[in-house]
């Protein structure tokens, strides 16, 4: 006997993360184009701006979600990988450990971005 109830929701999954994508992917490319297009407002001479601070503090929020996002997205398939091993071979550990820990970098590289960004080092 065959669901056909899985098919549907497997459908609407895919329907739904592929529009998910596209609405990523228009974020991106406006954020990308208002890097490169500063509208003459933003460009007063002298002082900053008052917009500066908020759009700096909207970027590191950007970066810092992004390497959360990233993390949490790449630990997803280890994880479950890992305790498939595990519990058929549990002298595996710390291998598996040492591959669940490495996408660990993706947040403290956008952590360090998003200070980088709010103190406006850079």
């Amino acid at each position: 006997m065959v669901n056909i109830t899985l098919g549907k929701q497997r459908d609407q999954m895919a329907f739904n993360r592929k529009k998910f994508s596209y609405l990523a992917i228009t974020a991106g490319a406006v954020m990308l184009l208002m890097t490169f297009v500063t509208p003459p407002a933003f460009a007063a001479e002298g002082g900053d701006s008052a917009l500066a601070k908020p759009i700096l503090a909207l970027a590191a929020a950007i970066a810092i979600a992004g390497g959360l996002i990233g993390t949490g997205s790449a630990q997803q398939g280890i994880g479950a990988a890992g305790m498939g091993i595990i519990a058929e071979k549990p002298e595996k550990f710390g291998q598996v450990l040492f591959f669940f820990v490495i996408p660990e970098t993706l947040w403290i590289i956008g952590f360090v971005l998003g200070i980088i960004l709010l103190l406006d080092i850079l």
